[in-house]
Formats: structure tokens, sequence, C-alpha cells
């Protein structure tokens, strides 16, 4: 099988912009693909060419198993992955050198930037007949479709919100995970009676803190009604029937004492400072998103508490109304061919190699995301996830929330939780909130 002996190199940011690409080295004959699988190759398997892709993950263990898997097929072809730093503010000029990579990460924040038009611009379209890329296993609300139908990238990650619970603390308590929000309060209640200083843990920087509370609840809202969406995104003062909910709920929520600001402000970043602090053992429940828990599986072993006290942990929406919570489901990040590629042909079969249930799906256990596919296989530490009714489910890309409004709201809660206004001055201010 081909391994690939990747470098994590840092890109550097000049005129002319070399990208570092790391090698392929054949170690044994690869293995026959197992034909049952659904993918057969459509060019010569004696092809020789490469492949690069660029993004800003430092490591991607899941793409190099799938560069082995495709080395199956076409054992002659080097791929690589190359990691450029100050990602969106280089990657049109990656995309404009001599050594343009083949395949790109996008995320749904570029298509609204002001350099997004540049990188799509670029951008094969992956619903063109010819490449028979298998676009009909990805649910339909996560491709972002231009006119007449075209796709310019295709989601290999999606997100969520919600809380990691610490199953060792409740079955300790004798408490189970709460399902409304009167359990959560119920439970939170328990919690601080036994001891838990901030039975609920978030970082506290970036609006975040109560987002995966508050946030599916108020995109239920604007889900429901077409006009509450419409004024929220005018940001007129008829919005506030909307956005008063949420910032009255936040305000009880910290008002009861069940999250410690001092505790939550200690946390450096959303990812491996939260998980670190997770994985401390003392932590009930924190606040986190899919991205964050996809490094929880890696990071146990880097835990000396983990390590000297495993516990179980599972992630489950945070049950924001009498009714329980939401699956919001967004794009985390997406693969886009650069229609310029000196490899076009064998880039693309890359893609129809990739862009599948069986190969989505695999990448998605890989790095403990949930998938984009129609097929949900989660990770079981998702498995609250998969029980949720129809009606309880969210996909952002149909909800055509503005970026402008859906900062606002997010700074007007923050405000809230902090302390730095009242409900009534986020109301009145909401729209120009700094």
């Amino acid at each position: 099988m081909r391994r690939t002996d990747k470098k994590i190199m840092v890109a550097a940011f000049c005129l002319a912009l070399a990208l570092c690409l790391s090698g392929c080295s054949s170690q044994e004959t690869p293995a026959q693909p197992n034909a049952a699988a659904g993918f057969a190759p459509e060019l010569d398997t004696k092809t020789v060419g490469s492949i690069n892709v660029v993004g800003h993950y430092n490591n991607f263990e899941a793409l190099e198993e799938e560069f082995n898997r495709f080395n199956q097929y076409y054992p002659e072809v080097k791929l690589s992955y190359t990691y450029l730093d100050n990602y969106s503010g280089i990657l049109e000029t990656a995309l404009n050198s001599a050594d343009a990579p083949d395949i790109y990460f996008v995320y749904p924040s570029m298509s609204g930037r002001e350099n997004g038009e540049g990188v799509y611009a670029s951008a094969e379209n992956l619903a063109d007949p010819s490449l028979r890329i298998g676009l009909d296993c990805i649910r339909e609300s996560l491709l972002y479709k231009g006119q007449s139908g075209s796709v310019y990238s295709v989601p290999v990650y999606t997100t969520t919100y919600g809380m990691l619970v610490n199953e060792a603390i409740f079955e300790k308590e004798k408490l189970s995970v709460p399902k409304t929000y009167e359990e959560l309060m119920t439970v939170c209640e328990a919690l601080k009676k036994a001891g838990y200083e901030s039975p609920v843990m978030s970082f506290n920087q970036n609006s975040f803190l109560l987002l995966p509370l508050y946030y599916p609840y108020f995109c239920a809202q604007l889900q429901a009604s077409p006009d509450a969406l419409r004024e929220v995104n005018a940001m007129t003062p008829a919005a506030a029937d909307t956005v008063r909910p949420i910032l009255e709920q936040a305000e009880d929520f910290m008002k009861r004492g069940l999250i410690s600001l001092e505790n939550c402000n200690q946390l450096e970043n959303d990812y491996n400072a939260v998980i670190m602090r997770f994985f401390e053992g003392d932590v009930p429940m924190m606040l986190a998103t899919a991205n964050t828990v996809s490094g929880t599986e890696k990071r146990e072993s880097q835990s000396e508490a983990f390590t000297a006290h495993p516990f179980r942990y599972s992630f489950h929406p945070v049950p924001s109304t009498k009714d329980g919570g939401y699956f919001v489901n967004s794009i985390s990040m997406g693969f886009a061919v650069n229609k310029n590629s000196k490899n076009l042909a064998i880039t693309n079969e890359f893609m129809r190699f990739l862009v599948s249930s069986e190969e989505l799906n695999r990448m998605a256990r890989a790095k403990r995301m949930v998938t984009p596919c129609k097929d949900m296989a989660l990770d079981e530490v998702y498995a609250s996830f998969g029980s949720l009714s129809s009606d309880r489910i969210i996909n952002l890309s149909e909800l055509e929330l503005s970026s402008a409004a859906d900062w606002q709201v997010r700074k007007a809660v923050w405000q809230v939780c902090n302390g730095g206004m009242t409900v009534d001055e986020a109301i009145a201010a909401f729209g120009t909130i700094e």
C-alpha cells in the first residue's frame, strides 16, 4: 500500500508564492480494492500524476487514509496535502501561483467575503454531468448551487452545536442527561448542590458563551416564521419579538449561577483548551461544537487526568425548550477543484472516488465529525442527535439568515451574558451593537 509521508509546512506569504508539496513513496505492492465499494476506475490504472490538496488543518490523517485507498486503484499517482497558514488571506494568491493546488478547502464564510469571488471563480463545476461525481449521496440542503444548478464545492465535514456530557458524573450523582429546558435547570441545580462550582462550562470569547443553548432555539423560530426572519434580517424594531425570548433565556440562565464566568474566561480557545479542561473530569457539561468534539479522541491520551481516570462521555443537543433541543447542521469545510489544475483528469477521478457515502462517512468517522451524506452514519458520541425527529433538524444553509443579523444576535446575547447590557438595552441597540 502506498503511504504518504506528509510534512506540515507553513507557506510564506509573498508576491511569488511557492507551495511546498509533501512527497509520496511506494513501499509495497498495492492491494486490490474491494469491488463491492462501487467505484470503478475510468482512467488507465497505470496513470502517472500528482494531486495536491491545500487546506488549514495542521494534520489530516483522514485524508491520508483516502489517499492510501485511492492508491489501491492508481498506484502511480502521488497525492499530497499542504497546510497553509493565514489560509483565507493567502488562498487566492496560491490559486494564481505557478504551483497552484488541485483541490482546496472552502468554507461557507468565503461566499460572503471580499476574497470569496476570486476563490470560487477558480472552482470547477462539480455538477457537470460529464464528471459523473455522485453528488446525490449528499444531503441536498448542503449543496450550495449557483446558476443553472452548478456546484462549486462539495461538503466534506458538517458541524452542529451541543454539549459534551461527562457520563461518569451523571452516574455518580444519579442524574439523567436532561431532555428539556426545565430538566436542564433541575439537573444544574442538583449538581450545584452536590458541589460542582460550574455545572456548565463554555468558551467565553467571540460571542460563543451560551451559543449552543440559545442559537438552535433562535433558528427554529426563524424557520417557523418567514416574517420573523425578514424582520431579523432587516434588523427592524419588530425583530425584538424574536430576539427578546433568547435574551431573556440567557439572562435567566446567567442569574441562576449555573455557569462560572471566571472559570470560562480561563479557557484560551474553543478547541484544545476546551477539550483538555473537560478531560480534567470535574465538568458535568461543556458547551461546544462538533468541530471541538472532533479533537476529543486524539486528546484522550494527551490528558494525564483522563489517562489516570478515564470516563465515558457523549455529545447531546442542548435542551433549550420544553420540547427539547435541535440538531442545527451546517457545513464545516468542503473541497473545491481548481478548474485550471494541471492534473485535472486524475483530480476529477479522485473526487469521483471520494464523493460517495462509503468514503465520506469513513472520513467523518476518522475525524469524528458529522457526515454530509444522506446516510448519516453517526459516531457513537453523536448518538443522541440521530434520535431526533425531522422537525427538530435545521439546516442553516436553507435558513438564509444574513451574516450581519446573525452577528448582531450573537453580540447582543454575549453582552447580556457578560453584564455589558440589560435585555432592554440590547433590544434598543440591536443592529448597531459594536
